[in-house]
């Protein structure tokens, strides 16, 4: 393994990539008339789900990784004819996160960010980013089960 494969970019990228894989995968899997699947009240359905991904990885790489400045009223009303405008919303998402993740300078990723939580390194806000999509695509995952749909293989890296 070479020394640029092994930098902190190049193994969020890879892995990012397989993420958004993954994630397509899932939401091709589940029915479009169980788009709106939620097994509890308190929860998000299944497309809400797969939005809330979309939106929050724009969000922070935008807002994070960039000087523009995040319009989550312009994503929230975004409207969606069928599950296949859907995936290719994910998929650009995705690819425009990876974009953003490309043209940083290695270098910032020990800056420090003002975040909700507290100040973050913008390590720690591209690892939240991963950690995001992987807690909600698990529930997905559950979402799949519960409806006896045979969820995708793991896809790690």
């Amino acid at each position: 393994m070479t020394a640029q494969q092994n930098t902190v970019k190049t193994a969020f990228l890879e892995k990012w990539e397989n993420s958004k894989n993954y994630l397509i995968q899932i939401a091709e899997a589940m029915p479009i008339d169980k788009y709106g699947y939620k097994p509890t009240e308190r929860e998000m359905d299944f497309k809400e789900q797969l939005l809330h991904i979309r939106e929050n990885s724009l969000w922070l790489s935008t807002t994070y990784f960039t000087d523009k400045k995040f319009d989550r009223k312009a994503i929230e009303k975004q409207e969606f004819k069928n599950k296949e405008e859907l995936v290719e919303a994910i998929r650009k998402a995705f690819n425009d996160v990876a974009t953003i993740i490309k043209n940083t300078d290695p270098k910032e990723f020990k800056d420090e960010v003002k975040f909700f939580a507290g100040p973050k390194s913008k390590l720690q806000i591209l690892n939240l980013i991963q950690d995001h999509v992987t807690h909600h695509r698990g529930q997905l995952i559950v979402y799949l089960n519960l409806n006896e749909v045979t969820p995708p293989r793991f896809v790690g890296w």
